[in-house]
């Protein structure tokens, strides 16, 4: 990326790693705000503007919304948002546009990571892994018997992927691998062929035919409360749920009654609605394996997400197209 400072002048809204921070400092004229005091990120940005700075960049990420409300609070200096994640359902894309401003994501440079933890999340389903942890960790293991913590395999199962893009068709390759028939549903086919994956063309028809249902899309007005009691009543008897997508597709609700009820067997789940909130019922059962948020929390992830945006912004600088740039 060279050591030559861009004239870009970029104010970061969030905490990143040091080793990501160190970047963003090479590659720009960065003004880092760390949550001092619990101050509004925005209120500060608007402070230093009042005080004569410029800045042309507001970088961020999920912790920091940007709807129509906060858009109109930004300077006018303020020409790019640069979104330290894929999913932009933070940043209300067509209030940007109106403003006239660019916005940038981190796509594909996270896909690895987060199809890994989603089969993590399967596994750790599959196989109770919350009960086997509580045991172990509690000191109340007795030994290996026959009956212990029976859980059931993946291969020779079927997973049902919902929402088959690059992190979707990531997981697909992984689940192959471990023996897995392959299903997806998309709004239309995918062009390449996925070792044979079958094509679904709405979510009940592929829940109907998979064990293993994996939540990969987007959220949007179309998805966001998709996985609800009607879809889980079309589920084939033990289904698993995974999300690694968003909390607010799946009705907690109708999951956590499928799931006290048996039809579920289990869930592992990495998002919430509401998070950092979690709804409680969820801690009380212990067919649900949890983990927050973690999906891209690799070092290669992070170090990937914050390069990909250098990248975008000094293309956009210098009048070149860039690639992860996003349009409403």
């Amino acid at each position: 990326m060279g050591t030559t400072k861009q004239r870009l002048s970029v104010f970061v809204a969030s905490s990143f790693l040091d080793e990501v921070r160190a970047e963003f400092d090479e590659a720009f004229d960065a003004r880092f705000h760390d949550g001092a005091l619990g101050e509004d990120p925005l209120e500060v940005l608007r402070a230093e503007s009042e005080r004569g700075a410029h800045f042309d960049v507001l970088l961020f990420s999920l912790d920091v919304e940007m709807g129509d409300a906060q858009l109109n609070r930004l300077p006018a200096s303020v020409r790019a948002l640069a979104t330290y994640s894929v999913g932009t359902d933070h940043v209300d894309l067509d209030a940007a546009q109106r403003r006239g401003l660019v916005v940038f994501n981190t796509p594909g440079v996270l896909a690895d990571s987060v199809a890994e933890n989603a089969i993590f999340l399967m596994l750790g389903a599959a196989r109770r892994a919350t009960e086997s942890l509580e045991l172990i960790r509690g000191r109340r293991w007795a030994g290996w018997t026959p009956t212990q913590l029976v859980g059931v395999q993946l291969a020779g199962r079927t997973l049902g992927v919902l929402g088959m893009g690059d992190i979707g068709g990531r997981i697909a390759t992984r689940a192959h691998a471990l023996g897995m028939e392959i299903l997806y549903c998309n709004r239309r086919p995918a062009d390449s062929d996925l070792f044979g994956a079958g094509y679904r063309s709405s979510a009940a028809a592929l829940v109907a035919d998979c064990d293993v249902l994996m939540i990969a899309c987007p959220s949007t007005d179309q998805t966001r409360g998709l996985v609800d009691a009607a879809l889980l009543a079309q589920a084939r008897p033990g289904l698993l749920v995974v999300n690694i997508a968003r909390g607010d597709i799946v009705e907690d609700d109708a999951l956590i009654e499928a799931l006290v009820e048996g039809r579920v067997r289990a869930a592992g789940l990495d998002v919430f609605a509401g998070e950092p909130a979690v709804d409680d019922r969820y801690f009380d059962l212990p067919n649900v394996f949890m983990l927050p948020h973690i999906g891209s929390s690799t070092l290669e992830a992070r170090l990937g997400m914050g390069r990909i945006l250098i990248q975008g912004l000094q293309d956009w600088s210098a009048g070149q197209s860039a690639s992860n740039r996003v349009d409403p």
